[in-house]
């Protein structure tokens, strides 16, 4: 089982007692925290700073040849950007005030209390985070380049939106906290899962699992294993996904469809990074790292009181919302060429030759499966393909059936519910709004008159006739 470094950057740990170090040390290692310079000398801690980038200080007043007092303005001078943590066995109010005019992140009284130091160390490494994560973003907007494009290789795209997309997660990836992806179904919420995991260069394994319709003892025994007789059927000990996951990424796709016993047993693993398996009095821990993905609304499910407030807000720490594939059809060229080839190589065909009106077809469509169900569609149509260019009558047919305001012949009427006109005040004549339809159409489909056709559910030869009835 992997096990990743946590912070980034080491905790430097500053007193001149090696029991006192042991202790700090102790402490914070139960919460995860695992990456430690020590310090017992005050006079090298400048020297040892500018040789070792520190995440947070965790410094004691009381020290011979140079305080704690002393060095602390020292080093908010010199590296205003870490956290200095005051550790003193004084309870003193005035000593206390000092420190915090001179710049320091907190103040604790020894004997020090292990939940406190650890929620105070993790408060100032969330805000170093915060401060990396933002400097980088700076930085890619100002320069416009990914530094892992590699990662993203296998999401096509050419949009400007994505782009930026990938440049926040370039600056969150190495991040520790929960990752939250929302999106509609078919987008690639996992392959965004994946470049997370990527760029993070976490040692551990990705491994994914779809919670939607895990009842809360599935669940449970998913995540966190059991023990060998545990229940009826437990013939030997299973290890579960969380501690496999250690040192990597744990992947839960569908997280609105979780039961709330589920949502209080995942909670507390986000919080603790301990869990139980089943039938067993024993914690384990586990520092993966935790992505979930939904096509719902979270924020909808929680008024409706089906999930968690708590949860949703330790799960949205980062958020990463893919667009569907409508707010971004500059990338279908890209799409269509990339599934016919994958298409052809899989069955087994030469790659087809599209025609040009077929991108403008696609174009017109609202695609509520997104890339999934454009690739579905491309891979059927070439199994039809016999030689030469690709028929659209496969796209042409599809889409008729999906959206029957496509239709020729169609006498479906929308739903009365759905307003698919609005009117000012003053009502245009039939002849008037039928040029006016025409138009739109025609402007949709990029001029092409048999898509037009099929946005007015009219034939061709109708649209024709209305165009010459019009001198266009």
């Amino acid at each position: 089982m992997a096990t990743s470094t946590y912070p980034h950057l080491p905790v430097m740990l500053v007193d001149d007692e090696v029991q006192a170090l042991d202790s700090f040390e102790l402490a914070l290692r139960s919460g995860n925290v695992n990456n430690f310079i020590r310090c017992q000398d005050s006079r090298d801690v400048i020297s040892l700073l500018a040789e070792q980038e520190s995440d947070v200080m965790l410094l004691d007043l009381r020290m011979p040849h140079l305080s704690g007092e002393e060095l602390l303005p020292m080093v908010t001078t010199d590296f205003p950007h870490v956290p200095v943590i005051v550790i003193t066995g004084a309870d003193d109010v005035e000593t206390a005030v000092r420190c915090m005019k001179a710049g320091a992140f907190d103040y604790i009284v020894k004997p020090v209390e292990r939940s406190r130091l650890v929620a105070s160390v993790k408060r100032a490494i969330e805000l170093r985070e915060l401060r990396r994560q933002n400097q980088l973003l700076k930085a890619h907007v100002l320069s416009d380049q990914l530094q892992n494009p590699e990662a993203f290789s296998e999401i096509i795209t050419t949009s400007k939106i994505m782009r930026s997309i990938f440049q926040y997660i370039e600056s969150i990836a190495t991040s520790p906290q929960p990752v939250l992806i929302t999106g509609a179904t078919g987008v690639g919420k996992e392959l965004v899962a994946r470049a997370v995991h990527t760029i993070s260069r976490r040692q551990g394994d990705f491994i994914a699992v779809n919670v939607a319709g895990l009842d809360d003892s599935v669940f449970a025994d998913t995540l966190f294993g059991h023990r060998k007789g545990a229940f009826t059927g437990a013939d030997q000990t299973r290890t579960g996904l969380a501690e496999k996951a250690s040192g990597g990424t744990l992947f839960l796709d569908e997280i609105g469809d979780l039961s709330p016993a589920s949502q209080v047993k995942l909670l507390r693993f986000l919080q603790e990074g301990e869990f139980f398996p089943l039938g067993s009095d024993v914690a384990k821990r586990s520092d993966a790292r935790i992505v979930v993905a939904t096509n719902q609304e979270l924020e909808t499910l929680q008024n409706a009181g089906t999930f968690r407030k708590d949860l949703y807000y330790r799960l949205r720490i980062h958020h990463v919302h893919i667009p569907p594939l409508r707010e971004r059809t500059e990338d279908l060229p890209l799409l269509l060429n990339h599934f016919l080839e994958k298409a052809a190589k899989i069955l087994g065909k030469k790659k087809p030759t599209p025609p040009e009106e077929l991108l403008t077809l696609l174009g017109a469509y609202h695609f509520p499966g997104n890339i999934r169900e454009l690739e579905s569609l491309i891979f059927d149509a070439v199994s039809k393909h016999t030689a030469g260019k690709i028929s659209t009558k496969v796209f042409k047919t599809y889409i008729s059936q999906k959206h029957p305001a496509f239709s020729t012949d169609s006498k479906e009427m929308p739903p009365k519910e759905t307003s698919l006109l609005s009117f000012s005040e003053q009502l245009p004549t039939l002849k008037q709004a039928e040029q006016l339809l025409i138009s739109e159409a025609m402007k949709r489909s990029d001029g092409n008159q048999a898509i037009a056709a099929m946005h007015l559910g009219i034939s061709r030869q109708a649209l024709n006739r209305r165009l010459r009835q019009t001198g266009k």
